[in-house]
């Protein structure tokens, strides 16, 4: 048979890796789920059109067609989403006469994107959405929940330490507009590449593509240097002298979101306004967050979002929102990879429950349906071999506790890591909670399990 080769872009996970997965996965939605977000779950393809609205994105969609189709085939134009939030719009205007206004929602799943693969960019990736959304209004102070949301969510996750870097387009539109540069949409795409190109390119680039004079884009440069802890970004704006009214109110509001944030107990993130977060996307309206990985800058943001005044319509309702994105792959996957998180183990069992003979089979299935019965996760070892040869085989399965039937119902279980074995009753043991599902650990945190050299005692 040939040899397999890995498909560049798709990752897979190992069952150990797996663990570290889904603990994460389930700890964002009991978050999401404690700040009363309702979880959804979007369809895997969308018409090619609505996929393609923001035309950034258009060489990028992987396109859904059957092998042997035709072009008049029903399922011609259909494309896989590239993210949560195109599908999370048309949901809400497929569904809205069942759903009750603001919608809280949040949505974990995976999504496609047809790029170039590298570390913390996947073709397939799992990311998790948090959102608000209204039916023609929305007030502001959703803004300031949803990212008091996914900071206290990020806080509880076993990462690095995560920094939320804030703006705010109206505080950036209103500048500008305040310095009189015709083009403030162009020269908000222009500000959006100051981590990419250096200052003196973006400054002509303010002048050949957003109309700035070359005063004008220094002063464009002298904003987004601004970068503070707290809200004395505002003094330091005001000291630029320019002025607006839609400045003054994304002021305010950056004001509130950042003091909203750093009022969370979360001691694992940091909070800071950034004024040279953008954002380049042109349905982002007002509040826009940037977050990064500390110790992994490398990856660029590993989430982000804001708000989105009119994302989604029907042409007769408009429904405004305010959300923000983490990449679960885009974080886990490198921290994977590095040995900065593991799984304790590959396996659910807690418990591997031993075979002293075939004849006496039975006995071991019913201890480990005994167990089963109350919440103890646990296998049958797959042959009646020496104990030893058992025992090796839990170890080998990262399994710590193994049970030795005993005659007369005298059970013994043992610990295979300290090797203390004591009595047990399967109608009332229990391992230590720590050893009922596979944890996320660290290195340097990760249980060694000794070799026994035992052949025929338990």
């Amino acid at each position: 048979m040939a040899r397999i080769a890995p498909l560049s872009g798709f990752p897979e996970l190992l069952p150990a890796q797996r663990v570290v997965e889904r603990d994460v996965i389930a700890s964002l939605s009991s978050t999401f789920e404690l700040h009363g977000f309702a979880n959804i779950e979007t369809r895997v393809v969308e018409p090619l059109d609505r996929l393609a609205k923001g035309g950034e994105i258009d060489k990028e969609i992987y396109v859904l067609r059957r092998l042997q189709a035709d072009d008049s085939a029903d399922d011609t134009g259909l494309g896989m989403h590239f993210d949560l939030t195109v599908p999370f719009a048309r949901y809400v205007l497929e569904h809205a006469g069942h759903l009750e206004f603001p919608f809280r929602r949040f949505q974990i799943q995976p999504a496609w994107r047809g790029e170039r693969p590298q570390e913390g960019r996947y073709r397939q990736f799992t990311q998790a959405d948090v959102d608000i959304v209204g039916r023609d209004t929305l007030a502001f102070h959703h803004d300031v929940e949803v990212m008091t949301v996914m900071v206290d969510a990020l806080d509880r996750l076993p990462i690095p330490p995560v920094a939320f870097q804030f703006n705010n387009r109206k505080l950036i539109q209103g500048f500008y507009r305040g310095l009189g540069i015709g083009d403030v949409t162009a020269a908000i795409k222009v500000i959006d590449k100051l981590d990419k190109l250096p200052a003196e390119q973006v400054a002509r680039l303010l002048v050949e593509q957003a109309g700035a004079t070359a005063e004008q884009a220094e002063r464009c440069l002298e904003l987004a240097t601004i970068r503070v802890p707290d809200t004395s970004f505002v003094e330091r704006v005001r000291a630029l002298g320019v002025t607006d009214d839609l400045l003054d109110e994304g002021l305010a509001e950056l004001a509130a979101v950042i003091e909203g944030c750093a009022a969370v107990d979360a001691p694992s993130v940091s909070v800071e306004a950034n004024l040279r977060i953008a954002r380049g996307l042109d349905y982002y309206t007002g509040t826009v967050v940037e977050i990064f990985m500390e110790g992994y800058e490398r990856l660029k943001s590993v989430g982000g979002g804001g708000r989105y005044d009119a994302l989604a319509t029907d042409g007769k309702t408009t429904y405004p929102g305010v959300g923000v994105s983490f990449g679960v792959s885009r974080s886990l996957l490198p921290l994977l990879a590095d040995g900065v998180l593991a799984g304790s183990r590959p396996v659910p069992s807690a418990v591997l429950v031993a075979v002293v003979d075939e004849e006496s089979r039975t006995r071991s299935t019913d201890v480990a349906a005994a167990l089963r019965r109350r919440g103890v996760p646990c296998e049958v070892a797959p042959s009646a071999s020496k104990f030893g040869k058992q025992i090796r085989f839990a170890e080998r399965r990262g399994i710590p506790w193994v049970w030795f039937p005993g005659d007369d119902g005298a059970d013994t279980v043992k610990d295979i890591r300290s090797g203390e074995q004591v009595a047990a009753d399967p109608a009332s043991w229990t391992p230590p909670a720590e050893d009922l599902r596979p944890q996320v650990l660290t290195p340097t945190a990760t249980p060694s399990i000794p070799t026994t050299t035992e052949e025929n005692t338990p």
